[in-house]
C-alpha cells in the first residue's frame, strides 16, 4: 500500500547547543566589567579610611537578578514542550500513515534517481555527457555520483583516463564494461562495425569507407589492440584487421543492445 506523503516545514534546533548558551551567558554578565584589583588588610577598622595615601574608591558587588535566572529557566522549559510537541506531531503523522519528508534530502533524492536513470540507460557513460543530459553541473554530479557508490548502486571504469559509469547490479561483466567503454567512441564505432561486417579490414580500406584519415585510423586500431579487441594479420604486404574471436560475441550484442 502506497504511503501518503506531507511535506512539513520542520527544522531540526540543536537544543543542547541553546541551553548551553543561555548557561554561559550567566556568567559572560558579571564578568563584562571585571577589573584586577589587590586587596590588603586595612591598618584599622574605620571603613574607607586610605593606608598610604591612594584614592579609595568602593567597589559594588555585581549580583545576577533572580528575575533573570527564572527567565533563562522558563525560555528553556518552553523549548523542551516544543521539542515534545514536535515530536509527538512527528509519532501522530506515522501512525496516520503520513511520511515527512525533508525538501532538501527529497531534491538529492530525486537527482539522483534521475543520475541512475540515466546511467541505466546509457551504460558506460562519463559525467561529460551526463552534465549534458541531465542539466546539472559536474560539481553537483560528482557529489550525487559518490552517495551512489557509497551505496553501492552505481560502479566506475577508467577509460584511458576519462570515468566512466556502470549499474552496479552485476549486470555487467568486465568483458562487457570494456567493449562498451571502447564502443562509447564514435570513431571506434564506424571502424569496428566495417571490421564486424567484413566490408574492409586493411587500412587503407577502412580509410576509404569510414571517411577518417589514415594516420586516425591506425591512431584508434593501435587503442583497439592494446584493448586486445583486434587481431593482424600479415596477407602479402598488407595488414588485415579481425575481431579477436574472444570478444566478437560481446561486441556484437552490446553494438545492437546499445548503439545500432
Amino acid at each position: 500500500m502506497d504511503r501518503r506523503v506531507i511535506h512539513l516545514p520542520l527544522h531540526c534546533i540543536n537544543y543542547r547547543r541553546i541551553y548551553l548558551l543561555c548557561f554561559l551567558s550567566l556568567f559572560l554578565i558579571p564578568l563584562a566589567g571585571a577589573t584586577e584589583y589587590i586587596v590588603s588588610p586595612a591598618p584599622s577598622d574605620e571603613f574607607g579610611v586610605s593606608f598610604a595615601g591612594e584614592d579609595v574608591k568602593i567597589v559594588e558587588d555585581t549580583v545576577i537578578p533572580y528575575w533573570q535566572f527564572l527567565l533563562w529557566l522558563a525560555a528553556m522549559n518552553i523549548l523542551s514542550v516544543l521539542d515534545i510537541l514536535l515530536c509527538s506531531a512527528k509519532l501522530i503523522f506515522v501512525i496516520l500513515g503520513f511520511r515527512i519528508v525533508d525538501h532538501s534530502n527529497a531534491i538529492g533524492i530525486l537527482k539522483r534517481k534521475h543520475i541512475y536513470a540515466f546511467i541505466k540507460a546509457s551504460p558506460g557513460t562519463c559525467i561529460s555527457e551526463l552534465a549534458n543530459n541531465t542539466g546539472l553541473n559536474r560539481g553537483t554530479l560528482r557529489h550525487h555520483l559518490k552517495i551512489l557508490e557509497a551505496e553501492n548502486l552505481v560502479d566506475t571504469r577508467s577509460d584511458h583516463g576519462k570515468v566512466r559509469y556502470f549499474q552496479n547490479n552485476f549486470s555487467f561483466e568486465e568483458k562487457e564494461k570494456l567493449v562498451i567503454s571502447a564502443l562509447q567512441n564514435e570513431m571506434i564505432r564506424k571502424i569496428i562495425s566495417k571490421i564486424l561486417d567484413e566490408e574492409c579490414n586493411t587500412n587503407r580500406d577502412l580509410s576509404t569507407t569510414t571517411g577518417i584519415s589514415k594516420g586516425t585510423v591506425t591512431w584508434y586500431i593501435k587503442q583497439l589492440k592494446e584493448l586486445d579487441l583486434i587481431e593482424e594479420n600479415k596477407v602479402g604486404r598488407s595488414t588485415v584487421y579481425n575481431i579477436n574471436p574472444d570478444y566478437r560475441d560481446t561486441i556484437e550484442t552490446m553494438y545492437v543492445k546499445f548503439f545500432e
